[in-house]
């Protein structure tokens, strides 16, 4: 990736050449996930968390056509407020930069530009995979895991998704998917799916090990590692299926498709829950934002 268009906060370029561990922290769940100014906040607390146990958190977004990995508050608050945001996914980058628009980045966007810029760990909260009821709607999430050399920190995929088709699809790219003390693909707002992972490990220290030799091996593909919500916030599956048919139905009679999809989703869901999954979704993103940072930290040793 050209990184003519980069720009970097002061703290993550001296990270980076003082090789300090860092943490990669994408921008769609401050444009597109959450709410103003709950956005802010959440967004303030994961680069808090990250600090606190030992890393420099990065977080990337496109600001008037131009690449940045870090942000300072300024750049956070006003991102968060800005409500004509775009979603920029892979494909979306270069007219975003042409056009010198503002917008969040989505996971596989932010792993790429992760990647380009010499970051190894990147936490989120859900990604994307297959969408019900459709053999072809496929998030870009996907195809970056499949290619992309990263560690990625997740609450497995978002629940709204086709769990079982978007894990058989991480198994196709050769993606490991790692249990942090799991033994379960976790269901993004639930502890629980039903499905295994590739592997459990209990250690930050096993978990780096076994990325560092999948990529020794020749695998160009990220290392998942899925953690399950805090049991503080999460939700019983069988309570989350119940808002999600709803939501789904009304995004089928309201002919919402493509990438508008997934937020509404989760708007919708969020108030059919009395935001208890807003919640939940706070506390599972700085669960993850505190896993990545001792994850990168392990793997700068």
């Amino acid at each position: 990736m050209d990184k003519s268009t980069f720009s970097y906060s002061d703290v993550v370029l001296q990270a980076l050449s003082e090789k300090q561990p860092i943490v990669a922290l994408e921008s769609t769940v401050i444009t597109h996930g959450l709410p103003y100014p709950v956005n802010f906040k959440a967004a303030m607390d994961m680069q808090a968390e990250v600090r606190r146990f030992g890393a420099v958190p990065a977080t990337v977004a496109v600001i008037d056509g131009r690449i940045w990995v870090g942000l300072d508050d300024n750049q956070l608050e006003s991102l968060a407020a800005i409500l004509d945001a775009r979603k920029v996914s892979l494909r979306d980058l270069a007219p975003t930069l042409v056009q010198q628009k503002t917008g969040g980045t989505t996971v596989a966007a932010t792993m790429a530009i992760a990647n380009a810029a010499g970051i190894q760990v990147f936490a989120t909260g859900g990604i994307g995979g297959v969408h019900r009821g459709s053999t072809f709607d496929i998030s870009t999430d996907l195809m970056a895991l499949g290619s992309i050399p990263i560690i990625v920190v997740c609450a497995g995929a978002k629940a709204i998704l086709d769990l079982v088709a978007t894990v058989e699809v991480l198994e196709t790219l050769a993606v490991p998917v790692l249990g942090y003390q799991t033994d379960e693909f976790p269901a993004f707002y639930s502890r629980s799916s039903g499905l295994p992972v590739s592997i459990r490990v209990d250690t930050v220290q096993d978990a780096v090990a076994i990325a560092q030799r999948h990529w020794e091996l020749g695998f160009a593909s990220a290392v998942l590692v899925a953690q399950p919500p805090p049991e503080t916030a999460a939700m019983p599956r069988e309570v989350i299926e119940e808002f999600i048919e709803a939501a789904l139905q009304e995004a089928t009679h309201q002919d919402i498709h493509g990438q508008a999809v997934t937020p509404f989703l989760l708007k919708r869901v969020s108030e059919m829950s009395g935001g208890s999954t807003m919640e939940a979704n706070l506390e599972l993103l700085i669960n993850n934002a505190r896993l990545g940072a001792v994850l990168a930290v392990e793997l700068a040793k």
